[in-house]
């Protein structure tokens, strides 16, 4: 069986085939659940490394400085280095801590983000769980994160943890309904909630663009309450160093910070990749009308690639968001949510639901 950059599915079933002609169906299972599982974990690690050194690289770009220069050529294994000293240094734990709860706390939030990443469409054919209420797993599993974060909080006997845990708390169930929102409105064009189903009904045009204005207002949307919904900056509450001197992780050193902190970028990955796929079009090419030559060009690029690109012009954003923008207060954090972002939401779906209707959409 030949292998095709543009068609996974022929490696995966050959390897299915292979593994099947050997063992019996409960080891193949759980052979293939095995190689999903590492897989998952070298795409963490270089997720990890990767988007600590961007990160660095454009927050550098904005604030007109170089970033990290020294450790490697431009500064390429600075992270490395980072992440040697994060898993040599000692976990210390506050006397008073509750321990079971305190070491249990990391795995919930790193857990909860590999739950939400096994349903993310890579490319056409590598996509590990294709649920048909797809939406709805990754909402469901992305909100378990929140409970992790509250038991660090509560468990280190901090002041500063507990508050920075409490804002968290009320951040992400706050923006959650934002995030479901926005991804409905684009459910009500495709008339599904599975993500494959909803990347086949952009073939011809992704969402952002054949949904008209109120499809680009539930991208936006989406991109403001993602943001907060990672407790990234300007939404940074949580771990306002400022006056929380890191908020709910402020008790944690080694590998166990590292945990959270891998988790913070691997949530922004999930929400770049949630939103690639939903609003444009995940591994679709882009096409435009009858414009056969260029269409034909946008095809030669493999689906993967397309991926990427979408996914990273994303995570762009987000940084760019990150360096521009100052945090906002608490009370300006929830009044953007209850009194803007939910209300327009609300009336866009309702836009949107109209249109669909009435088959105004491309």
């Amino acid at each position: 069986m030949e292998f095709s950059i543009y068609d996974f599915s022929t490696l995966t079933n050959s390897i299915h085939e292979g593994l099947s002609n050997s063992f019996s169906p409960t080891w193949v299972m759980i052979i293939e659940m095995s190689l999903v599982g590492l897989a998952f974990l070298g795409l963490f690690a270089v997720l990890g490394v990767t988007l600590v050194y961007a990160e660095r690289k454009v927050s550098a770009v904005i604030q007109q400085r170089m970033g990290p220069m020294r450790v490697g050529k431009w500064g390429l294994l600075q992270t490395i280095a980072d992440v040697i000293k994060l898993v040599l240094k000692e976990p210390l734990m506050n006397r008073q801590a509750d321990k079971l709860l305190f070491g249990i706390a990391p795995f919930i939030i790193i857990i909860a983000s590999f739950l939400a990443v096994a349903a993310v469409p890579f490319a056409k054919g590598l996509h590990a769980l294709d649920f048909d209420i797809g939406i709805l797993y990754v909402s469901a599993v992305s909100s378990i994160g929140v409970i992790g974060i509250l038991l660090a909080g509560w468990s280190s006997n901090n002041k500063y943890s507990l508050i920075g845990a409490m804002r968290s708390g009320a951040q992400i169930v706050s923006y959650e309904l934002s995030v479901g929102l926005s991804l409905l409105t684009i459910v009500v064009l495709s008339g599904s909630l599975q993500f494959s189903e909803i990347i086949e009904s952009q073939a011809n045009g992704w969402w952002i663009f054949k949904g008209h204005i109120p499809a680009f207002i539930a991208f936006v949307v989406f991109l403001i309450a993602g943001t907060a919904e990672t407790n990234r900056g300007p939404f940074d509450l949580a771990e306002a160093e400022s006056e929380l001197t890191a908020g709910f992780h402020t008790e944690y050193s080694g590998i166990k910070f590292a945990f959270f902190f891998l988790a913070e970028f691997a949530n922004m990955f999930i929400i770049c990749a949630i939103g690639a796929t939903v609003f444009l079009g995940g591994w679709m090419p882009l096409h435009i009308g009858d414009l056969a030559g260029f269409n034909a060009i946008m095809d030669f690029i493999p689906p993967i690639v397309w991926f990427g690109m979408k996914v990273t012009f994303l995570i762009f954003l987000m940084m760019w968001f990150r360096w521009t923008f100052p945090r906002l207060r608490i009370d300006q954090l929830l009044k953007l949510e209850w009194k803007y972002l939910l209300p327009i939401n609300l009336v866009n779906i309702l836009l949107m639901a109209f249109i669909g209707l009435m088959g105004w959409h491309f």
